[in-house]
């Protein structure tokens, strides 16, 4: 069979060829026709080459993507993959010969306006897209963060800003059984929160060989499907487990006239392998940085002369695809290739990273609801905090069993919260989503795919209690901060983008957080220590304490802070403003990422909030504005798989301009779905393939 592209009414591929390698090319090729520009940014992020076309806004990543080493750590996993499975390193190959026939070709307008012609990829580039897609995905930057509180507040106020932090992503994702559906077969539904970008960071795709029949959403740069199929007789569906899997280590550095070498933990000075590097940035000049490597692992902040503002420290991260030499990518084609529940469930016994709950469903019954991914074993302080290199007792001593977990009354609910990967992590999101979500899912007897859309945009508000608390407490206010007061009592805590009392609330909400991160009491968390600027987002005080208020305003005592007066003085504050915004939706509203920036758009007004369901995070007391939201939503539907549902924010192309550009965003707003289309009648075949 020859290759053969086809498009549904939404512009999203659908390809057929006569082998899984050959579709893997055809892969390759409709990506690269449809996301040159973004194909190529992310090969450049992953080489840390990205400034030299992008600027000085880019070179906080290259200078970490060259310290953490992530394209030799990619190169060396491809190496392994090869040895280990030389099935799927071909198979990752013949995506990339696809990607390289179409970059070629790319007349993308992007690449004119900043003089980059296209380059060529290489057979490990897809392994570097996933890793640096996903290093900072378990948000292991948090672990200074608790350093900072350590020292300046004591342990015990770490658990105060436990939160889903400001660099982490999460999802929603749902099991219900067929004993509670109208059709009598699975449903599984949900949506991940990330970033959201143009491009999207998934892609729609309907992939078909003689071996297999898959549709899901792709991860742009990387062969199959991965995080959410449906093979027509078998679907899964993850979110972030929000586990802890990497380490970051203090290490003593020293530097001799043969290099540099590292204390270790028998007490001895070891050699540690280094090398210098050049970042070129558009503009400006080239930045020289030195790449140091411990037995531990890559040094990411610091070295022998410590911080940049002399604080004598520098810091190796360890994690898992660095020490294995494998990012699971064994576990591409066995998902694509999967029939049942037990294909999955054999599947995501190679997964490596990130660490996901995994949920699948097969037309015979069978469910599944587990932990996939490698956490290492180690000591409870490699978890929660820096460790010192040069102690023993921190090395890694295996890999944990991955958890399972079953359904409760027919459904299974998973948003990041303490669900079975509770014993892998440290903090977890608040368990207000997921409460939500089974409390939507009890309201009724049987469920059917169509029905999933109002779970989808659901935008109760469950952590405004504590601060309503203590408004419902405040006596003797101004006339106008008593309107305000009982308007925000009455408030049936929904965040919906035409909603007045919702503005009000978000407006006296981030008055409280910019007071409380005024308080002389978190002064020494204002200014911390000169660590690279990538993890400058989990050490901002403000977003720390706008995710964290619920806790900090739950809390029995708080540092001697006058809270009440705090609310006092944020309800008077707009009060007297007199101009609040109309609606929520006239400032909170979508803000999709581009890697090249220029006049933003101003996005359309959204509902939701960061613990809704709709998870439409602003960051309270810094900005209404969202970038982070619904990557993807979607419909599983076990009974027939012409009845599942997806849409994406913008559209399946990623060429400005295009009629496919952003024809779904009405669609992810109102909360409606594009139907999946697997009956090759109803498509049109493209005649250039």
């Amino acid at each position: 069979m020859s290759t053969e592209i086809f498009r549904d009414a939404w512009g999203i591929p659908h390809l057929r060829a006569g082998s899984a390698r050959g579709l893997a090319r055809a892969q390759g090729r409709v990506t690269a026709r449809d996301r040159a520009w973004q194909l190529e940014v992310e090969r450049h992020r992953t080489q840390g080459t990205s400034a030299a076309f992008l600027g000085t806004e880019a070179l906080a990543w290259d200078l970490f993507a060259r310290r953490a080493r992530l394209a030799d750590t990619s190169r060396r996993c491809f190496t392994a993959l090869e040895r280990r499975d030389p099935e799927t390193a071909d198979w990752v190959r013949a995506y990339v010969d696809g990607v390289n026939e179409e970059l070629a070709r790319s007349e993308a307008p992007e690449f004119a306006r900043v003089g980059l012609a296209p380059g060529r990829w290489d057979p490990w580039t897809p392994l570097g897209v996933w890793l640096a897609t996903h290093i900072l995905f378990a948000g292991f930057p948090a672990k200074l963060w608790r350093e900072q509180v350590v020292r300046h507040l004591g342990a015990d106020a770490v658990r105060l800003f436990a939160t889903d932090g400001p660099g982490t992503s999460g999802s929603n994702g749902w099991l219900v059984g067929g004993e509670r559906t109208t059709t009598g077969q699975a449903v599984i539904a949900g949506d991940p929160h990330r970033f959201i970008e143009d491009p999207g960071v998934y892609q729609q795709i309907h992939l078909s060989c003689p071996e297999f029949d898959v549709v899901g959403l792709a991860v742009p740069g990387v062969p199959g499907i991965a995080h959410f199929g449906h093979t027509g007789t078998v679907a899964w569906a993850i979110t972030n487990a929000m586990a802890d899997y990497q380490d970051l280590y203090r290490e003593r550095l020293r530097r001799t006239g043969a290099g540099v070498e590292a204390l270790g933990p028998d007490g001895l000075w070891h050699r540690a392998a280094r090398h210098p590097e050049t970042v070129e940035v558009a503009g400006e000049e080239p930045v020289e940085v030195e790449v140091i490597e411990t037995e531990r692992g890559p040094v990411i902040a610091g070295g022998p002369e410590g911080l940049d503002d002399g604080t004598p420290l520098a810091l190796t991260l360890r994690y898992p695809p660095r020490v294995t030499e494998d990012l699971g990518f064994s576990a591409l084609l066995p998902l694509l290739r999967a029939r049942r529940v037990a294909d999955v469930d054999h599947a995501f016994d190679l997964w490596a990273e990130p660490v996901n709950v995994v949920q699948a469903a097969d037309t015979e019954g069978g469910l599944l609801h587990r932990v996939a991914g490698r956490v290492p074993v180690r000591s409870d302080a490699n978890r929660t905090h820096l460790v010192p290199a040069w102690e023993p007792g921190h090395d890694w001593q295996g890999w944990h069993e991955t958890p399972r977990a079953g359904l409760t009354d027919g459904i299974a609910v998973m948003a990041n919260q303490r669900g079975p990967a509770a014993p892998l992590g440290v903090e977890f999101a608040a368990p207000h989503r997921a409460d939500r979500i089974t409390a939507l899912l009890t309201q009724k007897d049987h469920w059917s795919p169509a029905d999933m859309p109002v779970i989808h945009m659901d935008t109760r508000l469950a952590s405004a209690v504590p601060l309503l608390g203590h408004l419902e407490a405040l006596h003797g206010l101004t006339p106008e901060a008593t309107a305000l007061r009982d308007a925000l009592l009455r408030w049936d805590r929904h965040m919906d983008a035409d909603s007045t009392d919702a503005a009000l609330y978000a407006a006296v909400r981030g008055a409280v957080v910019r007071h409380l991160a005024a308080h002389p009491a978190f002064a020494a968390l204002t200014s911390p220590p000169a660590y690279p600027e990538v993890f400058l987002p989990w050490l901002a005080l403000v977003p720390r304490i706008g995710f964290a208020l619920e806790h900090l305003l739950r809390a029995r005592e708080l540092y001697g802070i006058d809270r009440a007066e705090i609310v006092r003085r944020a309800v008077e504050e707009v009060a007297a403003a007199g101009n609040p915004p109309a609606t929520w939706g006239d400032t909170h509203r979508l803000f999709a990422w581009r890697a090249l920036t220029g006049t933003p758009d101003e996005g359309p007004g959204l509902s939701g909030d960061h613990d809704c369901v709709l998870c439409t995070s602003a960051v309270p007391g810094w900005t209404d504005i969202s970038a982070r939201g619904p990557a993807a939503r979607y419909v599983w539907d076990l009974a027939r798989r012409e009845d599942s549902l997806w849409v994406v924010p913008l559209g399946a192309s990623g060429i400005p301009g295009s009629a496919h550009h952003r024809d779904q965003l009405p669609l992810w707003l109102r909360g409606d779905l594009v139907p999946v289309v697997t009956d090759w009648r109803h498509l049109t075949k493209e005649t250039d393939v």
